[in-house]
């Protein structure tokens, strides 16, 4: 962290934080570094930097000027040690868990999970020998029941997308730690409005994709680290063990003097130097040129999905609605722990009719986009259960909070009179119906 960055409030980070004018140019705004691979300055230098005696620019498959900025802002975000950004969310799901889980190791996930992230760990973790073991995230003993001496993480979604339900990330933190592993954050839908550090978490992960570029264009994954796991229990040989791949050494001895990063060091040159899923300089820029206005963005979305979220639980055509911004949502007292500044931008309801009507409606949108995505600026609809969790069982979407009535939408920043509208005449001729 820069001696500026130390001094600025978070909202002035999202714009400065990660990067200072080019020396070289002058360029205020962080420059597109797109360039595959660098000049050393010596032969020495570069068997120095291969050999991670000394950090630099190598290949942008690992380092790149341009994502650094973007790794120090998103760092600077969370409150984390460091950040690694990767190609999407699901690539920095994948690297955040097998950093510390190989053939053998078990992970405990909740339930209420992005459909591709329970596809990913029901059907390809398998196939590398990590069993992951699913909860109902509302069951805390069975939490507890479930962990082992094989569990190597705890993972969960501050808020589960689709199901709208808010971990209570203390209770589950307190409880990964009694049994000496790191709970793992997928924070995608909150960023800003919670850091999950601050409640126990110790390591997040985001689809940048969706609120931290906030305009759809790019594809884009984070990790962040928090510093504050000790990965020297006896259970961590991939992060505290000797690392073959660098003739023994051992990171947290390695790097100790930079503070407790081995886990986002091995990270980056172990799984990412290998593996390849590299974000590219040009997304980068773009994630940057969003973080800018999250600060702005974020208490907008949480602000027009409550008006909207109200406006629904009354509509005769809805038969209910999953906002835990609500008074009668049942995670109102979790959020309003943990999410002081608005319940994000994600609401499901139930729409009357059921599936038939449910397609209706999407078809029948005309501002609200109809598209599998969250967190862009405009307001979006989807019908997960043909869509976004549609490899799931019916039994497996419904743990989810996927039923086919189901209808999700990521209230944008539009007026919102002009989402409402849109939602209403699209309600009206989901029942044939018109205004």
């Amino acid at each position: 962290m820069s001696k500026m960055d130390a001094q600025l409030k978070l909202e002035s980070l999202m714009i400065h934080g990660g990067h200072e004018p080019d020396p070289t140019t002058g360029a205020r705004v962080t420059p597109i570094y797109q360039t595959a691979s660098y000049n050393f300055k010596s032969t020495e230098h570069a068997a120095n930097v291969f050999a991670l005696k000394e950090f630099g620019n190598t290949y942008t498959r690992l380092v790149n000027p341009t994502t650094a900025a973007f790794e120090k802002r998103v760092n600077l975000l969370e409150g984390g040690v460091g950040a690694l950004a990767v190609s999407s969310g699901l690539s920095a799901i994948s690297i955040a868990l097998m950093n510390i889980a190989r053939n053998g190791d078990e992970i405990v996930s909740m339930d209420n999970l992005y459909g591709g992230t329970y596809a990913l760990f029901r059907n390809i973790f398998p196939r590398m020998g990590i069993t992951v073991k699913f909860v109902d995230s509302d069951d805390i003993q069975a939490l507890r029941d479930a962990i082992g001496p094989k569990t190597k993480a705890v993972y969960g979604e501050t808020v589960g997308n689709p199901k709208l339900n808010v971990l209570d990330i203390k209770k589950v933190s307190e409880i990964a730690h009694k049994n000496g592993i790191p709970l793992i954050l997928d924070n995608t839908v909150t960023p800003y409005i919670i850091r999950p550090f601050e409640y126990g978490a110790d390591i997040v992960v985001h689809s940048a994709t969706k609120f931290i570029g906030g305009h759809g264009s790019s594809l884009g994954g984070v990790i962040v680290d928090s510093g504050r796991f000790d990965w020297t229990n006896g259970k961590f040989p991939l992060i505290a063990g000797e690392d073959p791949a660098f003739h023994g050494k051992d990171f947290v001895k390695e790097f100790a003097h930079l503070g407790n990063v081995a886990y986002i060091l091995k990270a980056r040159f172990s799984l990412l130097r290998q593996m390849g899923q590299c974000v590219s300089p040009f997304n980068s820029f773009m994630f940057l040129q969003g973080m800018e206005t999250l600060h702005l963005r974020m208490p907008r979305h949480c602000e027009n999905a409550l008006a909207v979220a109200k406006f629904l639980s009354k509509h005769k055509l809805v038969s209910w609605v999953n906002y835990p911004g609500l008074l009668q949502s049942p995670y109102k007292k979790l959020a309003d722990k943990y999410l002081s500044q608005g319940a994000g931008a994600m609401i499901g309801f139930g729409i009357k009719g059921g599936a038939k009507a449910g397609k209706k409606f999407i078809e029948s949108l005309q501002m609200v986009s109809h598209l599998a995505n969250i967190g862009d600026t405009m307001t979006l609809a989807i019908h997960p259960s043909t869509t976004t969790h549609s490899q799931l069982t019916e039994k497996e979407q419904r743990a989810c909070g996927v039923t086919p009535d189901f209808i999700r939408l990521s209230v944008g920043i539009e007026h919102v009179d002009d989402i409402m509208a849109d939602i209403n005449q699209a309600l009206l001729k989901s029942q044939g119906r018109s205004l």
